[in-house]
């Protein structure tokens, strides 16, 4: 069963994502979705074999419920409020993607050409999801957070490194996809 939701528009899902921001400033918390990593190593032991890992992890389980309700609301949309007509993406898009060899984008969230089971079985696969988490895994730590808690808590808080983050965010995002991403597919 689906219930076809539409989007809600920018004017309300804008000031929802402020006042969410505005009551985590007062409560003096900062949002950040790797932080949830971080405490789940802590929470599993971590901190006995890396001082990284050790600090108070239950001051930080609020964040774990914020990363379960966006899971829990990432499933409900798709499963029960999205209609299945695809994904809106311009036709420039889905035939460069077609070029590319996915053949069925604009059509599904996840293109089988990227997120089929039997895409695991190939070693350059392998490789380069393991390359890639790395890469994020250290830029995360080495920016001092995501991209969530640097471009919605750390901009909002007028922070100057999360704005040089978010540069580079943006940076690494257009020359992967531009230059990177091409060559590996």
């Amino acid at each position: 069963m689906h219930l076809l939701i539409d989007p809600w528009p920018w004017y309300i899902g804008g000031p929802a994502i402020a006042a969410v921001l505005l009551l985590l400033l007062l409560a003096e918390k900062s949002f950040g979705m790797s932080s949830n990593l971080r405490t789940l190593c802590t929470m599993a032991g971590a901190g006995k074999k890396t001082p990284f890992f050790n600090f108070d992890w239950r001051k930080q389980r609020w964040n774990l419920v914020v990363a379960l309700g966006a899971a829990t609301g990432g499933f409900l949309a798709t499963n029960y409020m999205s209609a299945d007509e695809g994904v809106k993406i311009h036709q420039d898009v889905v035939v460069q993607l077609n070029d590319l060899g996915i053949s069925d984008a604009g059509k599904n969230f996840m293109p089988e050409a990227l997120f089929n089971v039997e895409v695991l079985s190939n070693p350059k696969t392998l490789f380069l999801l393991a390359l890639g988490g790395f890469l994020i895994g250290f830029g995360t730590r080495y920016a001092g957070g995501c991209t969530s808690g640097h471009a919605i808590s750390g901009l909002s808080n007028l922070q100057l490194p999360s704005l040089i983050a978010v540069i580079g965010f943006f940076i690494g995002g257009l020359l992967m996809n531009h230059f990177i991403l091409p060559f590996l597919l």
